[in-house]
């Protein structure tokens, strides 16, 4: 019922639709990076974890979850469309550190709570996805934090070392 045909004579079912969809948003060399494979796992365990909260008694930690889900979807969104690199008001990966930082920590808080104080299953689920969330965004910040003391070792500038130049100019004075 819910099938399209397709102009070759092959039915199409749900899932293509929303490949077709995901597709469009996100481009295919964002999917094929690690910072795409990063956000997009982002995106997955916050919705999930925002699903187990909401059918949870814990569904007071419910707004962080679904704060990160949007963060991290707008992020995915801007790194496949390149938006990072045409608007350079901001610090890019500054930015996307604290936002992995705080929502780590905030996943953390919130899955012990949710696993120490509610007894029902959906609650330990959403507390097992939020450890989850928690540590797809450790990495992610892991990752970013490299990057940047990768740029602040090198100054922030593209000059090549001055003992590469001052080798250079021993060899040209010979």
């Amino acid at each position: 019922m819910g099938d399209i045909e397709a102009p070759d004579g092959q039915e199409s079912g749900t899932g293509s639709r929303v490949g077709a969809v995901f597709s469009l948003l996100v481009n295919k060399e964002v999917i094929g990076s690690r910072k795409g494979q990063l956000l997009i796992a982002e995106v997955v365990v916050s919705l999930i974890s925002f699903v187990c909260f909401c059918a949870s008694t814990a569904a007071v930690f419910v707004t962080a979850p679904l704060l990160a889900f949007i963060a991290a979807l707008l992020i995915l969104f801007a790194y496949s469309i390149k938006y990072n690199q045409k608007f350079k008001g901001f610090h890019w990966p500054l930015m996307d550190f604290l936002r992995c930082v705080s929502a780590s920590i905030i996943f953390f808080i919130i899955s012990i709570m949710a696993v120490a104080k509610y007894p029902d299953g959906s609650s330990k689920a959403a507390g097992v996805f939020g450890f989850v969330a928690t540590i797809v965004f450790a990495l992610d910040f892991y990752f970013i934090f490299n990057e940047l003391a990768d740029f602040l070792k090198g100054g922030g500038s593209n000059q090549e070392p001055q003992n590469a130049r001052d080798a250079d100019s021993d060899s040209d004075s010979d």
